[in-house]
């Protein structure tokens, strides 16, 4: 993106589409470190583990045996999780989504979308 597109002899079409270009092999980029990236999430002293991909795809649960209510507690560790997911997902994606999520195609802010969002 070093080139301006408006610059000296005015609207350059090939500058811009190869900064397009970039800017998408970028997202593609982040996108699969995202998808290849792991977080857990664990309540109640690690009795229950859970573990997402970058984009929130659950991929694993751990659960240590004798404690109750572990339905709760899945519920609650795969929301940390998929907070620690959002935040890696923000990070990696943000800058080149315009800061949000909610702007990629398929992409919910509620979560959800086609994406994994």
């Amino acid at each position: 993106m070093t080139q301006n597109p408006f610059g000296e002899g005015g609207f350059d079409m090939n500058a811009l589409m190869q900064q397009a270009q970039q800017m998408q092999e970028q997202l593609q980029q982040a996108q699969a470190r995202l998808t290849d990236a792991r977080v857990e999430g664990t309540v109640a002293g690690g009795a229950v583990t859970v573990t997402v991909s970058g984009v929130g795809e659950l991929v694993g649960v751990e659960i240590k045996t004798g404690q109750l209510d572990l339905g709760d507690m899945i519920v609650a560790a795969y929301r940390d999780a998929k907070a620690q997911a959002d935040a890696l997902a923000t990070e990696a994606l943000g800058p080149m989504a315009g800061g949000g999520l909610g702007q990629l195609p398929g992409a919910s802010p509620g979560g959800g979308g086609p994406l994994g969002f």
